[in-house]
């Protein structure tokens, strides 16, 4: 059965792209009837992606700015409790990759890099969201790790540094808002197809498919999944 996320409202960051996993998860939860809130730091691209959900039939409002400083993830919540009176899911999509290579050689400037965007978005918007997801009496969270946190992979440091803090944050969120209401989960997935993943890799190597990490994403947050938390899920399909 898909899920079912009617009357709900969901925060999704890392949006503005086309193609890529956060285009591909709100409209997923759009499609399941979540009104939603989009953040990202490209405006133009929150614009563009209002204009196609709303073609679809799906509601959503944007909030713009750069979710590694703690005032932009603070806006961006107080956009949902303003727009729709009140937050029920927040999923953090937004992240990125910016380094491959052997650890001795991994800049400074890199990790800053590599914490900001993965973990620092992730961090800031969970401290902005679970006031109103207590407000609420209960809600769900899901973060985006890495399968780089649960097998190692090859000059991946910075970045599996960066994920393996989302998926500690993780845990412990999901033990300290259990008594709450709040689900906390993360998932983990393999390399996706993605349009940036296949322009730079083609397809030489199995890929995890858009639609596997939308219906999980989807099942988490949904009302399904209410005796789930804690839990970092791997996301493979046919790359592991």
């Amino acid at each position: 059965m898909p899920a079912d996320l009617r009357g709900k409202v969901a925060l999704v960051t890392g949006v503005g792209r086309v193609g890529q996993i956060g285009h591909a998860v709100a409209r997923g939860m759009g499609r399941a009837g979540a009104k939603l809130l989009l953040a990202d730091v490209n405006a133009v691209g929150l614009a563009d992606r209002v204009k196609e959900f709303a073609a679809e039939g799906i509601t959503a409002k944007v909030s713009a700015g750069d979710l590694t400083q703690p005032d932009a993830a603070r806006a961006a919540a107080a956009a949902a409790q303003t727009q729709y009176g009140g937050l029920d899911i927040l999923v953090n999509v937004a992240g990125g990759f910016f380094s491959y290579g052997p650890f001795t050689e991994v800049k400074p400037e890199i990790l800053d890099r590599e914490l900001a965007v993965n973990f620092k978005t992730a961090f800031y918007m969970c401290q902005a969201a679970v006031p109103l997801l207590l407000a609420r009496g209960g809600g769900a969270i899901v973060n985006f790790a890495s399968i780089a946190v649960v097998r190692s992979l090859m000059h991946m440091s910075a970045y599996t540094a960066a994920k393996s803090a989302v998926a500690g944050l993780t845990l412990e969120l999901a033990r300290e808002y259990r008594d709450a209401g709040i689900r906390v989960n993360a998932v983990a997935p393999a390399t996706v197809r993605t349009a940036d993943n296949v322009a730079q890799m083609g397809e030489k190597q199995p890929l995890v498919e858009l639609d596997e990490v939308v219906n999980t994403v989807a099942f988490l947050v949904s009302d399904e999944a209410r005796a789930i938390t804690g839990q970092i899920v791997p996301i493979t399909g046919k790359a592991y």
